[in-house]
């Protein structure tokens, strides 16, 4: 007797998806190649700096590779709460520890915090950059009465987004880095409040860059530098408005001013006392494992 064959299945072909569903689809995987487009643009802008300093504490702690510099540069970084570019920076930027001592900056006097009272957001972690910087940014849309906003640093001469609200991924993308002529990098060069009442109508901005802020929902801007008490610009703070500026009181630019003060001081604080305590602390790292 011959075996009886299996029955014989039906071949399952995929659902064809709604208009909608494929709509949303496509969405989604716009939004990931978005998301791994911006990772690449952090990591092209990173990357230099980062091996330049690999090869530094290479040569200086006599690692095995650049592996172990990198290893020894994220453990610093993650301990600290310090993006790793940052201390990348630090490393390249900062003399060596003298040969053979225990400590990086023997006799550093510790810096006072800053009174950060002026942003009006209760007890503050100064230690903690994103948490600081949050705080700054809501005080600033609080006082120009908006939602959309961003901070930006100044590394390297280069603006780099690092707090945003309201503001939809395309504009974060679009000024992950910012060098060109644009409201914030004007304010940072002049030093000054910079006030832009018109996107649409600006000459201040290429085509380009129009587009994407008046996608995002804005059609003013006003973008405030953040200045310490020795007139070093740290970055910029920038709020977005939904509709043309007609400019801001005398009694709002004051406001707008001492957070300026306030977050630049912060700033310069965090630069002295967190990123060089990492440093410190990347040495005996570095020490550590010599040993």
């Amino acid at each position: 007797m011959q075996p009886t064959p299996p029955p014989e299945e039906e071949s399952s072909s995929p659902t064809p998806l709604s208009p909608e569903e494929e709509a949303e689809r496509l969405r989604a995987a716009a939004a990931r190649l978005r998301e791994q487009v911006s990772d690449l643009a952090v990591q092209v802008q990173a990357r230099p700096r980062v091996a330049l300093a690999e090869g530094i504490l290479v040569e200086r702690y006599q690692l095995g590779d650049r592996q172990d510099a990198f290893d020894l540069l994220r453990q610093a970084s993650q301990r600290a709460n310090v993006k790793l570019h940052q201390l990348a920076a630090a490393v390249v930027r900062t003399p060596g520890p003298a040969p053979g001592t225990g400590l990086w900056f023997p006799g550093r006097t510790p810096q006072p915090v800053l009174d950060l009272e002026p942003l009006e957001a209760g007890p503050l972690d100064p230690t903690n950059q994103g948490e600081v910087l949050g705080a700054a940014l809501r005080h600033v849309l609080t006082l120009t009465g908006t939602d959309m906003g961003n901070v930006q640093l100044l590394e390297d001469g280069v603006l780099r987004m690092a707090k945003h609200a309201g503001l939809p991924r395309q504009f974060t993308d679009h000024f992950a880095f910012v060098s060109g002529s644009t409201s914030c990098s004007r304010a940072a060069t002049a030093s000054r409040q910079v006030t832009v009442k018109d996107v649409a109508s600006s000459a201040g901005f290429d085509d380009e860059s129009r587009r994407v802020i008046l996608t995002a929902g804005s059609r003013g801007c006003h973008s405030v530098p953040l200045v310490d008490e020795g007139n070093n610009v740290h970055g910029v703070i920038s709020s977005h408005h939904a509709r043309p500026l007609i400019g801001f009181t005398q009694a709002q630019l004051r406001e707008l001013h001492q957070t300026s003060r306030t977050i630049g001081g912060w700033i310069k604080w965090h630069q002295e006392t967190v990123i060089l305590d990492a440093l410190e602390d990347l040495h005996r790292l570095a020490l550590d494992s010599d040993g």
